[in-house]
């Protein structure tokens, strides 16, 4: 493991070959390698169409003028960056050592596939501490951002991940992906939720649960401190709380989900006991996520 970039030596080599797959209209103002809706002037032919004055005659098509006796212009479709905006919980709730870890190698992963498509990456970290977001397009700065993933500060904000979101988000991107475990109240969730869609067509909802999430080891009389708030609960953990618990939290995914599907955001489930490979070729691919 490579402590830079937090993945494997090969993992570069491994995902060159993937990009980020979507449907959305590109929103890109510089050329890319993706093929737009629009015409302009890459080398994938389109169509004629008729010349009118003004259009540029060196795209004149003199063999069909030849044929027909009238001009023609050849259109090409143009091609277009994708712009993509990953957004990294940096909550309290995300400091379980694995998920943690987990979350990094997904977002690093994730803005190497970006920038090795010639495409525009943008992160944050969602925290009450300023930290420099990276903003970069192109190859080259594949290195850089591993290495700004790697170095970023352990999760230490007491505000509301769903709160402060917004004020981190990039404006028309073609993608977002928003990296989370997804443990806040849902009135919050659904507060923050309802705003997305203005920032793009096409926003994915990226959740990473540990196994003491998913499945908590506390057992006998204990003191429970919030992650977040801080506030101390005194809690005798019998079977019948864990049970209650694995209701309420099955309930709050259920109620996230729905959310989700009423605005238009895609969801998919991570646990850290799953392995980044796994996560990439199997889950995000099986997703359309990637291809």
């Amino acid at each position: 493991m490579n402590t830079t970039s937090l993945l494997p030596e090969d993992w570069s080599s491994k995902i060159g070959r993937l990009q980020i797959a979507t449907k959305s209209k590109l929103r890109g103002q510089h050329k890319g390698s993706h093929r737009s809706m629009r015409f302009g002037s890459s080398l994938d032919f389109s169509d004629f169409r008729e010349y009118y004055p003004g259009d540029d005659v060196r795209q004149i098509d003199w063999n069909v003028f030849a044929r027909t006796d009238k001009y023609f212009i050849k259109r090409f479709l143009d091609e277009q960056e994708m712009r993509v905006h990953i957004v990294l919980d940096g909550s309290k709730s995300m400091k379980n050592e694995k998920k943690w870890t987990l979350a990094k190698q997904l977002a690093s992963s994730i803005g190497q596939l970006v920038l090795g498509r010639d495409d525009r990456l943008s992160f944050a970290l969602v925290s009450e501490e300023k930290t420099i977001p990276f903003r970069r397009k192109g190859a080259v700065y594949r290195k850089a951002f591993s290495s700004h993933v790697s170095k970023l500060p352990n999760p230490t904000s007491t505000q509301l991940f769903t709160s402060i979101t917004p004020q981190h988000i990039a404006k028309d991107c073609t993608v977002l992906f928003i990296l989370t475990d997804g443990l806040e109240p849902i009135e919050e969730w659904e507060k923050m939720l309802r705003k997305m869609p203005k920032f793009s067509q096409d926003i994915r909802l990226l959740l990473i649960q540990s196994s003491e999430d998913i499945n908590p080891s506390f057992t006998g009389d204990l003191q429970l401190i919030d992650s977040e708030t801080e506030q101390r609960v005194n809690v005798s953990v019998s079977q019948t709380i864990i049970a209650e618990y694995e209701k309420k939290r099955i309930q709050h995914f259920k109620e996230l989900d729905s959310l989700c599907r009423r605005y238009g955001i895609h969801t998919l489930k991570v646990e850290t006991k799953d392995d980044i490979s796994h996560i990439f070729f199997h889950q995000m691919i099986r997703a359309n996520w990637i291809n």
